[in-house]
């Protein structure tokens, strides 16, 4: 991406080296500091908006076009909205800046139908031009085409079989529910139930978008195509068991249909206890609202009014603006407090709040209340453990993950609470819970241990490349800091594990994938920040090789960026435009590997100073009026589902000033 970042100046004036401009980084920070304290709820938690692709908007649509419901008005709004991010070549992409992508074009576009667009509207001519040339609607993912059956667009018996029956999978059995992601798993169990019952409601003519198929729909082969190079791989076994389970439908071959159909709807209802809608994440509560009524729940069924309550918690209305004079109704994909309070609890600690600042203590508390007391799906691999740790959202009691737990308890290092022995007792359950979520090869995944069977990549259904949950080095990495700020070193068998799957995992150019965050800077960063905080020697030469990286990428301008494109091209690593949340990452993975005087920090340092604005926070927007965008940091999925944490770029420079500040006043 070569746009540049629509921000103004602050008032810094430019500095050559800013090894002694001690006093212009103690001010950058405490405006951060101030900022980011204005930004705390009267509760005490932090939350920032979470930003993402055009594909919750379409869906939102397609949801209340299917059960003839929502506000008409909230719709056109989302229309709205949604119109404004396609590109000029027709397409919508899942970044800003980014490649067209095809189900999320077919998405749009058919959304765009839905809502009384004619398919003669250049918008939609450019689109539907752009579709065919991608190979149209035949292209998309297995999620999309479900969508489209429902609405009578795609034929159910084409699709991907995504029978119920999987619910009823034991444990110990190698293809049972747990061995896939937890979102995965939230997504997949509503969706056999959506494929079971297979509703359909009839949209008029207009609607349709037969249009999109290459030479039409009737000519179109809709089935998944056998590998004819590769007779005897996992894809075709897939594929023939595939096939299998659609005779077995089509002849009316399911015994255990109702047992399953059951249990599936058992499985969901307790999980949307405790929890702010199914798995608190958009697609699962989504398709668990179409689950419920499939399943002969009504309207003012109180589940299903919940559902739907929770799920259009997650909408924004937006008033018209000087930028763009039209009123727009945008979704987030999920909502992050725990996640944004444990780091802004952090980054106040770091840069000097005090620890018994009243703000700092309500905070804790509020974290404290989050706490996980219930076991999840978690707990069929580890069931001795006792329940610990954080979730991500307001309230998903099933599914805390080991990043959110590892980030708060980092926070809670930072306060001193009055109640010093019920906060301990808790940080210790956290901990043991940690411990207990090491994987054999001594990293951390997110949400399940051991998720690590590739086999599953192949079924015809996880075409949305977010099958498996493994260890990832961005999570042990943060996982080796947490560690040590509690006490531990490497003296303990599972800490030099986690440090040992860490060093396996580098790159031959000395960098880290990043599996949560945009991309290499961002693993490279915590990977560095971990080994430093545990006693690593930063004189080793991967921690050097990876200094050296992180230094060889830097923009002419002094900053750091790096483009979701670099999921699907590993070879572009390192390259994008400045932002403030990644030049952040960089400055404080290259402090952390001892580097506090070579000319890439002063520089970094330098452009995090002149970025910052007038009241203390930094902004990474792009693109002006209707195009006006959120550059992406943020990774939901790689190559499928990116999104912006808009306090990223608050929290993070606070950091690394912070770090900053330290190195040269140990220097002095």
């Amino acid at each position: 991406m070569s746009t540049q970042l629509g921000q103004p100046k602050s008032t810094v004036p430019k500095f050559g080296r800013l090894d002694a401009a001690l006093a212009d980084v103690k001010s950058a920070m405490q405006r951060s500091c101030s900022y980011l304290l204005s930004r705390q709820h009267v509760d005490g938690y932090w939350c920032g908006e979470l930003e993402a692709d055009s594909m919750l908007e379409a869906d939102y649509i397609f949801l209340h076009t299917l059960l003839e419901s929502g506000d008409p008005e909230r719709l056109k709004r989302a229309l709205t909205e949604m119109m404004r991010y396609q590109k000029d070549d027709g397409s919508w992409s899942l970044y800003p800046g980014g490649p067209g992508n095809i189900s999320l074009t077919v998405k749009c576009y058919f959304s765009a139908k839905l809502m009384n667009l004619s398919a003669s509207d250049v918008h939609l001519v450019k689109a539907r031009e752009w579709i065919l040339a991608n190979g149209g609607v035949v292209a998309c993912n297995t999620f999309t085409k479900m969508y489209l059956c429902a609405l009578g667009q795609y034929d159910y018996d084409a699709v991907p079989a995504i029978p119920p029956e999987i619910v009823l999978f034991p444990n110990w059995f190698y293809f049972n529910i747990y061995e896939i992601s937890a979102w995965s798993r939230s997504i997949l169990v509503p969706l056999a139930i959506i494929y079971a019952k297979k509703p359909y409601k009839k949209i008029p003519p207009e609607h349709s978008i037969d249009e999109l198929f290459v030479g039409g729909r009737a000519n179109a082969n809709l089935r998944l195509q056998w590998d004819r190079k590769n007779r005897i791989s996992w894809r075709n076994f897939f594929i023939g068991i595939d096939r299998l389970m659609h005779w077995a439908e089509a002849v009316h071959l399911r015994p255990v249909r109702k047992v399953a159909l059951k249990r599936a709807e058992n499985w969901m209802l307790e999980r949307l206890e405790m929890s702010d809608g199914l798995g608190a994440i958009y697609p699962a509560m989504m398709n668990a609202i179409i689950a419920l009524r499939c399943l002969g729940y009504s309207e003012d069924d109180p589940q299903v009014i919940r559902a739907r309550d929770e799920f259009e918690k997650l909408g924004i209305e937006q008033e018209a603006t000087p930028d763009f004079p039209h009123p727009t109704f945008r979704m987030q994909p999920c909502m992050s407090p725990v996640w944004d309070t444990g780091q802004a609890v952090y980054a106040l600690g770091d840069a000097g709040v005090p620890r018994n600042d009243p703000r700092m203590l309500k905070a804790a508390d509020w974290l404290l209340s989050k706490e996980v007391r219930h076991k999840g799906d978690w707990a069929v691999k580890v069931p001795k453990t006792e329940p610990g740790g954080w979730y991500f959202e307001f309230n998903n009691e099933f599914y805390p993950d080991t990043d959110d737990t590892a980030q708060v308890l980092l926070g809670l290092s930072k306060v001193d609470n009055p109640r010093e022995r019920y906060q301990h007792q808790v940080v210790q359950r956290a901990i043991e819970w940690e411990f207990a979520m090491q994987c054999r090869n001594g990293g951390w995944g997110s949400f399940d241990k051991d998720n690590t069977k590739m086999i599953f990549q192949y079924i015809p259904f996880a075409d949305h490349n977010a099958m498996l949950d493994p260890p990832t080095v961005d999570i042990t990495g943060r996982m080796l800091e947490m560690l040590a700020a509690h006490g531990y070193t490497r003296a303990d068998k599972r800490v030099e594990k986690a440090i040992q799957f860490i060093l396996s995992e580098q790159e031959p150019d000395g960098s880290w994938f990043g599996r949560w965050g945009v991309n290499y800077i961002y693993g490279t960063f915590l990977v560095l920040r971990g080994l430093e905080a545990i006693g690593f020697d930063h004189n080793e030469p991967q921690v050097q090789q990876a200094a050296e990286w992180i230094r060889m990428v830097q923009n002419s301008d002094g900053g750091w960026g790096e483009s979701c494109g670099t999921y699907d091209d590993p070879d572009t690593r390192g390259v994008g435009v400045s932002t403030p949340s990644q030049t952040a990452w960089a400055l404080l993975g290259l402090l952390a590997a001892g580097d506090d005087r070579s000319d890439s920090v002063a520089k970094g340092v330098r452009w995090l100073l002149e970025q910052q604005l007038a009241d203390g926070s930094w902004d990474e927007s792009m693109g002006e009026g209707a195009k006006r965008e959120g550059i992406i940091t943020g990774t939901g999925f790689p190559k499928v589902f990116y999104l912006a944490y808009t306090l990223y770029r608050q929290y993070f420079p606070l950091m690394a000033l912070t770090a900053y500040q330290r190195a040269m006043e140990r220097a002095a």
